[in-house]
Parts: C-alpha cells; structure tokens; sequence
C-alpha cells in the first residue's frame, strides 16, 4: 500500500510520527463509457476553455474566483492555512463510540507508526481498546479539514472520518409516518419476528454477489447469450394484511430452520 499522508497523532504531550493509509477499496466491476454508435471508449481532456487546447496535469493550478479575478492558490498557502492541522492529528477529547451515529461515519484509513514511536502508538491503541471509548480529531487531508475518531480495530488504529454536523439533511421535508409509542398486536408480532432474526453479527458472513452475477451476464453476452431479466414478485401491498403477514414471514422462518 502507497501511503497519502504523513504527520503525528497528538496525544497529551506525545506525539506519535504515523502514515495514513486507505482502509478500504472498491468492490465494484471497473466499466468504460462508450459511444453507442460505434462502442469507442469516451476519453476525458482538460483543456484550457479560451483556447480549446489541452493543458498537462502539471501545468494546472488551483484558485478561488473573486470579483477582481482568480486568485491562484500555491502548496504553501495551503498549508499556512493551518499548518498545525495539515501535519497534526490532534485528540481533542475521548467519547463512547455508541454516542456517535452510524449516519456520521464516512471513510476509515490505517494508521502506520514511524519506527521510533512503535511503544507510544501500542500505548495509545491499548489504551482505546481497554477504555472502549474513541479519540475524537481534527485533521487537514488533501486541502479539505476533516472530522474524525481514532478507534482500535485488530493490531491497528483506524482513524475514522465522519461527517459534520451540518453536513446531513434534516429529514423533516420527507413524507413520514408518525413514531407510534403505543403497543399494538402489528408491533408485538413484529418484536417478535425481530427477536426471530436476531444473531450475532459477523462480517464475513456478507458477501457482494451482486459483482459476481454482474460478471457472469457480461460473460454470457460475449458469447452471444440472450439475457433475460426475471420478474420480481410484489411482496407487500397496501391492501395485505399487515397481521397476516407478519404472522406468514414468522412461519417462513420457523419452516427454514427446520
């Protein structure tokens, strides 16, 4: 793995030299834009909009629109932004990890540690593990600060960026039903089915079959098989019974773990 930052976890008075590394990776069929007409791949160009002509990567610069014009924006400026925060991830307090809703999170990334702080880095990681709570931080990556927990996970720290608060949409324009606190026979057989599906949750134990069955129809269509989309039955209508239902999807599960 290639490594896209580098700086020191700030914990206390010790600071701990570490990379940031990316923690996951896309699972997903790598697919090509094509002209429908003759199939040729669609090519993506920078070009300078006065001129029509394409302009190197390298000879691109980043700036901010003003009235007066662009005002270009080099490496430096960047970083005399907040020079703290573009090489510190500093932990601004420690919280339980269950305070913070799973609509939060947004992308996790490993965290190596420079040989000569391999104590301090194992110091800080077992302190998270035995305390069960998170380090919460602030940091710069690619030129946009981030918030973010620092968490154990395995032999690692994952630093865990999450999203502001003013980032997500309040849902009060969607169409929803009201929250019932009463008790009804739906909502007692409904607990039940709940209760019915519960187990421990293990990772492993999901896969992405979507990709592979993706694949499959693309290999079937380079040997010239007709594909056939099958046709998916409505499982649930306004006008079913709720209760019978339930009562059915009880029974469907009772009759599989038979």
């Amino acid at each position: 793995m290639r490594s896209i930052w580098t700086g020191s976890i700030s914990f206390g008075l010790i600071n701990i030299p570490v990379k940031i590394f990316p923690a996951v990776q896309e699972s997903s069929l790598d697919l090509d834009m094509l002209d429908s007409k003759d199939h040729s791949n669609i090519k993506f160009k920078r070009v300078n909009e006065n001129t029509g002509k394409e302009v190197a990567y390298e000879n691109i610069v980043k700036g901010y629109k003003m009235d007066s014009g662009y005002v270009v924006l080099e490496d430096e400026d960047f970083e005399a932004a907040d020079a703290v925060k573009t090489k510190m991830i500093e932990i601004i307090n420690f919280v339980d990890e269950q305070e913070i809703d799973s609509l939060y999170y947004e992308q996790p990334y490993y965290l190596e540690p420079e040989e000569p702080a391999m104590k301090a880095y194992a110091l800080l990681r077992d302190a998270l593990q035995l305390s069960g709570k998170v380090g919460v931080t602030t940091f710069v990556l690619k030129n946009k600060e981030g918030l973010a927990i620092l968490k154990p996970y395995k032999n690692v720290i994952v630093l865990n960026r999450i999203r502001f608060a003013q980032e997500i949409r309040e849902p009060s324009e969607l169409k929803l039903p009201p929250v019932s606190k009463n008790k009804t026979k739906e909502m007692d057989m409904a607990n039940k089915l709940v209760a019915q599906l519960t187990e421990k949750f293990n990772i492993e134990k999901y896969k992405d079959t979507y990709t592979a069955k993706l694949l499959k129809i693309i290999k079937e269509k380079s040997k010239g098989k007709k594909i056939t989309v099958p046709k998916l039955k409505v499982v649930y209508k306004q006008s079913d019974n709720l209760m019978e239902m339930l009562k059915a999807s009880l029974g469907t599960k009772k009759r599989k773990s038979a």
